[in-house]
């Protein structure tokens, strides 16, 4: 949506939920998700992907992690010579522990310009046309300042980066720790206990993005610290929110039910302690909420590991 704001002429597609595709193409909003939000006129869904994609250079993909490669098959017969591909995907590959560029390199090769889109940004928020701050890492330059000024205007800004592994970490452990976060807060262990996992939470997700070949001021900025901040803090959430209602009692299932969208930190966890264990890093927290979510313990026994664990210098 926020392409069309600025002009661009956009065509929505897909390969699921082709119903959606065609109600909000008669209904001219996505009165599922984003209600009483009118897509511009510029702004085109269409349940046929070959249209959607007919003559098209530019191509952003908005789909959960597990969806990314199926995804990527199907648009593949239909690129030009000279497309360029960016994506808003979040999270490793289950099991290949795979980041979402090397997925695409694996499925379209790599001689071509690719950027990911990450940061702050609730989608709702973004429709309302509340200010709004992301990053865009690309292997092009040029690619990345054509992407960033396609979507800024007076209430959105896009900074561009060339560390395409450091943002999509950013992405992907985030997740993991929002669900920590919901924990913490749903069992009433404050705003001092809130900020204690948010900052340490910050140092498992550097110590792992340097590890895979992250910039380590990537980790500080907007894809880094700030995505982690906003998906700990509010509940706009998804993760969060899932992680609340773990506090309360619900099971992984019944929360899935209530919240009614993917929940990606639920897979993510997964991925993270097998891209964690496989490289030998440490991460506590991530590792406490795998078990919660895949070990049946329960948050107030992971609590008591992480209070529990060996006492060590901050930096160490």
């Amino acid at each position: 949506m926020q392409f069309a704001r600025c002009g661009c002429d956009v065509r929505l597609g897909g390969v699921r939920e082709l119903d959606l595709l065609e109600a909000m193409a008669s209904d001219g909003e996505n009165s599922r998700y984003l209600p009483g939000v009118p897509f511009p006129s510029n702004l085109k869904p269409s349940p046929d992907l070959a249209v959607c994609l007919d003559g098209v250079r530019d191509i952003l993909m908005a789909v959960p992690s597990h969806g990314l490669r199926d995804t990527l098959a199907a648009i593949k017969p239909l690129l030009r010579a000279d497309s360029r591909i960016c994506w808003a995907t979040k999270g490793f590959e289950l099991h290949s522990g795979k980041l979402p560029h090397q997925v695409v390199a694996e499925e379209l090769g790599d001689d071509r310009p690719v950027a990911v889109l990450s940061g702050p940004t609730f989608a709702k928020e973004v429709a309302e046309g509340l200010p709004t701050a992301m990053t865009i890492a690309a292997n092009d330059e040029d690619f990345a300042q054509a992407l960033a000024a396609a979507l800024s205007d007076d209430n959105f800004r896009a900074y561009t980066s060339d560390d395409i592994a450091g943002v999509e970490v950013g992405g992907a452990i985030k997740n993991v720790l929002a669900i920590g976060a919901g924990m913490c807060d749903g069992l009433g262990f404050g705003a001092n206990a809130r900020v204690a996992l948010i900052t340490r939470g910050l140092v498992e997700l550097t110590r792992l993005g340097v590890a895979l070949g992250a910039q380590q001021e990537t980790m500080m900025g907007l894809a880094g610290m700030g995505d982690l901040v906003l998906t700990c803090t509010d509940n706009l959430s998804r993760n969060r929110r899932m992680g609340l209602a773990l506090a309360s009692g619900m099971t992984i299932d019944e929360a899935q039910a209530e919240i009614q969208q993917v929940v990606e930190g639920v897979l993510a966890a997964e991925a993270v302690k097998e891209v964690a264990d496989n490289l030998g890093i440490e991460m506590p927290i991530c590792h406490q909420v795998y078990r919660i979510l895949y070990e049946g313990a329960s948050p107030l026994e992971a609590v008591g590991a992480l209070m529990g664990r060996e006492l060590k210098s901050e930096h160490g």
